[in-house]
């Protein structure tokens, strides 16, 4: 009788521990992903770095009701050797429970995005960054390094990027005229009037550009780039990383000015760079937006809407976020977007989808189901 009840005890366990491990075989857009432990994974607006058979993804970690919109406690890391089942790596970089400190519990950290620099041999993290209780105008960058993919990550340093140097593709204005502050007419917190007549160049020419939604794209040289939201977030602006990839170089473009993008995603296919943006209504989905260049500087391309199908005009409710190359397959790229759910943050969910292309525009289609085989 006490074999038969040790013997149950086990069965007990295993069966807990088979409910908990969850094991995918697919992916299911906008359900409920679990990692290992059982868990919906925490991992939002983030990026994927792939390293020697192993992909890590990074998020912002929320936590319910609308103070997860902002960081409780910091950036998640997941690990996964075949993109649908991920494990739990814990807290890769962690906010800071003391008042005052930058990374205090309640500052703002958003899009982290994580690059491995193979000469420094070190995991470089950079991240939107807002101090505690001043909203959205800190418009600042976040550099983080790390001697391991799941970190820990420590803090270098919060600075707005591009400081005293122009632009590649400067205008003479944009040298000769001061900002005009008159000119500067704001609709939902958005400049709605032409931003070269503001020059909003030359008034964060001092001090550095305005950086808020950003991304990082490292090319097949190994040069690294920052593309980010500035201008009042009526530009991007897509800047060369120095080679150790903690900081801007000087050497940078502005993409598609008074456009208003948003949720920029890089990537690059056959030679050619391709970028997915939204436009910016908050947290509300807009119709995607897609580009492409036959250099990173540019001149771009507009695409168009991406999306073909029902939904297209909110992006199957989701925004970009990242482009996921398919290790190991030939012209295989995955579309990361965020279904945001700001009045119970941790419920956001994950819209990843097969990029197919109609010659070299990028399509986008609903699929409820679907695996790498698709490629």
């Amino acid at each position: 009788m006490k074999q038969y009840g040790l013997l149950l005890v086990a069965l007990m366990g295993l069966s807990s521990l088979t409910l908990a491990q969850t094991q995918y075989h697919s992916f299911l857009p906008g359900q409920i992903w679990k990692d290992d432990k059982g868990v919906h994974i925490n991992a939002h607006g983030g990026g994927i770095l792939y390293q020697k058979g192993t992909y890590y993804w990074y998020g912002e970690h929320k936590i319910g009701g609308d103070a997860g919109n902002q960081a409780r406690v910091g950036v998640h890391c997941y690990s996964s050797k075949d993109l649908y089942n991920w494990k739990d790596e814990g807290i890769a970089l962690k906010v800071d429970p003391k008042e005052g400190s930058k990374l205090e519990i309640g500052c703002i950290i958003e899009r982290p995005k994580v690059i491995y620099n193979a000469r420094t041999r070190k995991y470089v993290m950079w991240f939107h960054y807002e101090q505690k209780g001043h909203g959205y105008d800190r418009a600042a960058s976040g550099v983080a390094l790390s001697a391991k993919a799941t970190g820990p990550f420590k803090l270098l340093k919060i600075f707005r990027p591009d400081a005293g140097t122009w632009p590649l593709n400067v205008l003479p204005m944009h040298k000769s005229t001061p900002f005009n502050a008159m000119g500067a007419k704001f609709n939902g917190g958005y400049c709605s009037n032409d931003v070269d007549s503001v020059n909003f160049v030359k008034r964060d020419f001092e001090g550095g550009q305005m950086a808020r939604d950003m991304n990082l794209f490292v090319d097949t040289d190994g040069k690294a780039y920052l593309i980010y939201s500035s201008e009042e977030n009526s530009t991007l602006h897509i800047s060369l990383l120095t080679p150790d990839y903690l900081s801007t170089s000087g050497k940078w473009v502005r993409v598609f000015p008074g456009k208003h993008n948003e949720g920029a995603a890089l990537f690059k296919r056959k030679g050619k760079y391709y970028l997915f943006t939204s436009a910016c209504t908050g947290w509300a989905p807009n119709p995607g937006r897609s580009a492409m260049a036959s250099h990173i500087f540019g001149p771009w391309k507009e695409l168009g809407n991406p999306c073909t199908d029902k939904d297209s005009l909110t992006t199957y409710h989701s925004q970009s976020t990242f482009v996921i190359p398919v290790a190991g397959k030939k012209d295989a790229f995955i579309f990361m977007g965020d279904r945001w759910s700001p009045k119970d943050a941790i419920d956001g969910r994950y819209i990843w989808l097969p990029i197919e292309f109609k010659g070299d525009k990028p399509i986008l289609r609903w699929r409820d189901e679907w695996t790498l085989d698709v490629f």
